[in-house]
């Protein structure tokens, strides 16, 4: 049986500024965000993921293999999602487009590295 992965726990220093990147770029419902007594606010994107933002300082570096990753529908979307980010001024710094792959990796706000990629069905 297949157990989803469906959350994932950052720590971001501006809330409001990382919610806004997570919404605009990847479809997470900024208008239902759920604030907790802890100060975490947890936002949803239409698959049912949740992200937790939580409020304090990220790691200063991190190993650059450390990511997570949305997978779009095609190429297409990955290219059109990668203009729309490098028109934005959103720092990309990695990417590839080969037949069967198109991806990128670009920094949230924070500098938490974030992959957009296509590849078939397996």
């Amino acid at each position: 049986m297949a157990i989803p992965l469906l959350h994932l726990g950052l720590l971001v220093r501006d809330q409001p500024r990382s919610l806004g990147f997570y919404a605009t770029y990847f479809g997470f419902d900024a208008a239902g965000a759920r604030r907790y007594p802890d100060g975490t606010v947890i936002v949803r994107n239409p698959q049912g993921f949740d992200l937790a933002l939580h409020p304090g300082a990220p790691p200063e570096q991190l190993p650059a293999f450390v990511h997570f990753g949305f997978q779009l529908p095609d190429t297409s979307a990955v290219r059109a999602l990668l203009a729309r980010m490098e028109a934005d001024g959103v720092p990309i710094v990695e990417r590839w487009d080969e037949p069967g792959y198109a991806a990128f990796k670009c920094l949230d706000p924070d500098g938490w590295r974030v992959e957009a990629y296509w590849e078939p069905a397996g």
